[in-house]
């Protein structure tokens, strides 16, 4: 994919499958993580949990394209990566908490749970992305 400037977005290799992999298993465990906070288990009510997750799934997949987050700069550098990670995962949050604050997903938006889930995630992201562009440059 190209855009108006000609940079690629999406870098098609296996390394790029295995970012976005890795990518899910974050989104994913940080969601499931704050799920389990407040519900007894994924199991018992996974609707609600796929519920939980499609609007910072949606939000990444969106923010991904924006942000390039599969593109050359992914792996370029440590400081790179770390640096398209983290701002994927901002914008992801706050497309997710957007969404999540309409009728169409169940929850709320408010500031608190904005910044808790933005924070963590940017951790969570930031020290994944790094360790992946450590891993490619060797």
């Amino acid at each position: 994919m190209s855009n108006a400037i000609g940079v690629r977005r999406v870098v098609r290799s296996p390394a790029t499958a295995a970012l976005a992999v890795g990518d899910l298993v974050v989104l994913v465990g940080l969601l499931a993580a704050g799920f389990l906070q407040h519900n007894p288990s994924i199991v018992g009510a996974p609707v609600r949990f796929a519920d939980t997750v499609a609007p910072f799934l949606i939000g990444w997949v969106v923010a991904s394209l924006v942000v390039g987050a599969y593109g050359p700069r992914a792996r370029r550098s440590v400081p790179s990566g770390a640096l398209v990670g983290g701002a994927t995962w901002v914008v992801a949050a706050l497309i997710g908490a957007g969404l999540r604050s309409t009728s169409f997903f169940h929850g709320q938006a408010p500031l608190t749970f904005v910044l808790v889930v933005g924070g963590l995630g940017l951790v969570a992201f930031v020290t994944w992305r790094t360790l992946a562009a450590a891993a490619a440059a060797r």
